[in-house]
């Protein structure tokens, strides 16, 4: 799959399912889950000669929430940021130097709340140039791409019982060459499958 074939699908499906315009990143998240922690990532889509990449992050290893888990670029919202979109495009360029501007944004898949207490918004946006980047090692330990063909296929994901705050929980995982993906960030690589090919 291209970028263009991957818009094509996007923006049509999200028109089939009825859902608001995808080229207007909208907040409507924020007013439904006031009592927990605002937060918003970037699921950062990179045309490659061979093919559309994820860029992902793995969080740097002093860190209290997640550390070492592979991620998106993102973080809390402020009250500065004019929306949850903005929290999302303002994280990516802190956290791996990617400008804003840099980024073309294209819409939004279901939030999700995790075992930490936050109410993550994904957003999903084209590199339109992709330039080296800039890591945050105070945020990030490294970054990686992972092939969008490998991530769109199903059978890559199994379902596994982790233990997180005492609580054993279901959760996606996927491994590709020495990185293992799981827990929200793995859920939000299934809510675009699903998205994507829905009927």
């Amino acid at each position: 799959m291209n970028k263009q074939q991957f818009l094509t699908r996007f923006i049509l499906q999200r028109t089939a399912l009825g859902e608001p315009n995808p080229l207007i990143p909208q907040n409507t998240h924020f007013q439904q889950k006031r009592q927990l922690k605002q937060a918003a990532v970037l699921m950062p889509l990179v045309q490659r000669e061979n093919g559309l990449q994820i860029l992902f992050t793995q969080r740097a290893l002093h860190l209290k929430h997640h550390p070492g888990q592979v991620s998106f670029p993102g973080g809390k919202y402020e009250n500065t940021d004019s929306s949850l979109a903005f929290t999302a495009l303002r994280e990516t360029e802190e956290e791996v130097g990617i400008n804003q501007n840099n980024i073309q944004l294209l819409g939004h898949l279901p939030s999700l709340t995790t075992t930490s207490g936050y109410h993550v918004t994904p957003f999903i946006g084209f590199v339109k140039e992709m330039q080296p980047l800039i890591i945050d090692y105070n945020e990030v330990k490294v970054c990686f791409e992972v092939p969008f063909s490998f991530l769109l296929n199903p059978h890559n994901f199994s379902k596994q019982h982790l233990t997180a705050n005492k609580k054993r929980h279901f959760t996606y995982c996927c491994a590709h060459q020495n990185h293992f993906i799981w827990g929200a960030t793995a859920l939000m690589i299934i809510n675009l499958q699903r998205h994507l090919f829905s009927v």
